[in-house]
């Protein structure tokens, strides 16, 4: 049975579904979406079977379905699957398929087997329990499958900051142990921060393919407003993750991280 929080945060999600969209179109979250389809894409080739989790309203979907990918688009708030499902009439073509589904649930998508699992964004911070998602990620990969995962973790430069401003308990939410409180559409449900080290600690026999910050320098997509006013300084902080995204320390920070990781093929 899906717990208060779960129920949270497919509502409110649901709520923003029609607008979820146009909230898309921003120019940092454009940027943050081109760098981690480039990511994944290394990985990847046409025909294969893929699974979006917590897919929205399928924007990330219906881009890898155009690029070849069979895709199984999941997500567990029904409005979120309503606008795909509008999308997906229009484009009927795509070898794009949608079911409902929690991050949490994956074991009860069957037999299903796929080369690759994505997810975007901090979908799985909606979670206290990332280690139990991870294994019916293992459930659902065959072997040698990968699996790319954007994840917020605890250590952002651009929230510390607020700490020389005096607002302690903004600049270390993160690092709360019983979650902080995020809020979409007025609904309040709590949210939590994983460092990288959980994914490869949970996953230790896959192979770290790729690791890479995201939005460590560049201003995260919440700061579109000061991005607009300093264009030129985003455009310079832009040039300086592009050089060290991949370092050691900046790679697993940022307001999010990339992971990609290949589940090892047993003889």
């Amino acid at each position: 049975m899906p717990s208060a929080p779960t129920k949270l945060v497919s509502k409110a999600f649901s709520e923003q579904s029609a607008v979820f969209d146009d909230l898309d179109k921003a120019p940092l979250i454009q940027w943050v979406r081109q760098r981690v389809r480039t990511a994944a894409m290394r990985w990847l080739r046409p025909g294969d079977d893929l699974l979006d989790i917590n897919c929205g309203t399928g924007i990330d979907s219906l881009w890898f379905a155009e690029h070849g990918m069979r895709v199984l688009a999941t997500d567990d708030a029904p409005g979120m699957l309503a606008e795909l499902e509008l999308k997906r009439t229009l484009a009927p073509h795509l070898p794009l398929r949608s079911q409902r589904c929690s991050f949490l649930e994956l074991e009860s998508l069957g037999a299903e087997r796929f080369q690759a699992v994505f997810s975007n964004f901090g979908g799985l911070n909606c979670t206290a329990h990332l280690p139990s998602v991870l294994r019916g990620v293992d459930h659902v990969l065959v072997p040698g499958g990968v699996c790319t995962l954007v994840i917020m973790p605890r250590f952002s430069p651009w929230e510390l900051v607020d700490a020389f401003r005096g607002n302690y308990t903004h600049a270390f939410r993160r690092y709360r142990r019983n979650g902080a409180p995020a809020v979409v559409e007025n609904t309040v449900f709590p949210c939590w921060y994983h460092d990288a080290s959980v994914v490869t600690r949970t996953l230790k026999e896959y192979t770290v393919l790729d690791r890479s910050a995201l939005s460590f320098f560049v201003p995260p997509p919440h700061l579109g407003p000061f991005a607009h006013r300093h264009p030129k300084l985003v455009r310079a902080m832009e040039r300086l993750e592009d050089l060290c995204c991949r370092w050691p320390f900046i790679r697993n920070r940022g307001d999010h991280y990339l992971i990609t990781l290949r589940k090892p093929v047993r003889a």
